[in-house]
């Protein structure tokens, strides 16, 4: 089988998942900015995109070719810079690109963990119970559902799997087999120069790395890394991005005592799995969602919401149910 042909097949194949994929992201603002509204967390997003750098031409043509067809299919919105555009917006770049896609519409946050802490205590200002703790598999207790949150037992009707990378091993002790499997990242904080600094997302995509202005510093993240999830770190790829990206704008000290490194976790079609569990009443899923954990968690809240009390919900569930694989 030709190159060509397989190429079509999996852009037949591919089709589909993206489709389904775009109703969740969709929404994804919506159900964020309501959560942003509630915490009080304005301060924490920017509304002004992001922008794909490129070095070549042809690079450059591929990605605008790229971004028309994402616009013709799915509306996404998109503004084009030359050279010198990117000259203007990053004046302080030490390398010279070909230009760069801005990607409009996009949010950012300039510091995740305190937006997740921010929507935490906003659940619990609205009569939510927070409980911490080293989660253990789910038991069935009587009608419902027993778990362990470290010595604390704490038992309800429905229980929801929404674990990251863990879910694998904690849906397999339930006698489930799930195409699960983790992609790996690394990123590290550094200092910016005086009177130089980043003013935008940046991806250098013909090298494989973001440069993103952040409120502890500007944070260089890699690439995907596949390898088990209990493997040691290897952060070889940011060492290397490291070196690319100092020729290319003027990073200061690390500041990280040692790279962050996470578990992305994913499904075989990409896909995350939302719904109920297919063999155990009361048990819900919600794992898989890969690089947009963050991104897509409203979402996923309100739509497990509205299938564990009957509500009509906002999309479409059926495309991320565990039955696709079991």
């Amino acid at each position: 089988m030709s190159r060509a042909v397989l190429v079509e097949l999996g852009a037949v194949a591919h089709a589909p998942i993206a489709r389904s994929y775009a109703t969740l992201i969709e929404r994804s603002l919506d159900e964020h900015a309501a959560l942003v509204a509630l915490a009080g967390a304005e301060a924490l997003i920017r509304k002004d995109g992001w922008y794909d750098a490129f070095r070549t031409g042809p690079a450059l043509a591929a990605a605008v070719a790229d971004a028309e067809a994402r616009g013709r299919d799915f509306g996404v919105r998109f503004d084009v810079l030359d050279g010198d555009g990117v000259a203007r917006l990053e004046p302080h770049l030490t390398e010279r690109m070909a230009g760069a896609v801005h990607w409009s519409d996009t949010w950012t946050v300039r510091e995740p963990a305190a937006l997740v802490a921010a929507y935490a205590d906003a659940f619990v200002a609205a009569g939510g119970t927070l409980v911490q703790g080293e989660a253990a598999v789910p038991r069935a207790a009587g009608a419902g559902w027993r778990v362990m949150a470290g010595a604390r037992p704490i038992e309800a009707a429905e229980v929801v799997i929404a674990t990251g990378p863990w879910a694998a091993g904690m849906t397999r002790a339930l006698g489930y087999r799930l195409p699960l499997f983790v992609k790996r990242g690394y990123h590290m904080h550094y200092a910016g120069e005086p009177g130089r600094p980043l003013g935008n997302w940046l991806a250098d995509l013909e090298t494989g790395y973001l440069l993103a202005p952040m409120r502890k510093g500007i944070r260089l993240t890699t690439g995907a890394e596949l390898a088990l999830q209990d493997a040691p770190a290897t952060p070889r790829q940011l060492a290397l991005d490291e070196a690319v990206a100092r020729r290319m704008f003027p990073l200061g000290a690390r500041l990280d005592p040692a790279p962050w490194m996470g578990s992305r976790p994913c499904t075989a079609d990409m896909l995350p799995v939302i719904g109920p569990a297919p063999r155990h009443r009361g048990l819900w899923f919600a794992f898989g969602h890969g690089h947009q954990g963050l991104t897509l968690g409203p979402v996923t809240g309100r739509l497990l919401a509205e299938m564990i009390t009957g509500e009509a919900p906002v999309v479409n569930p059926r495309p991320f149910f565990a039955t696709r694989f079991v």
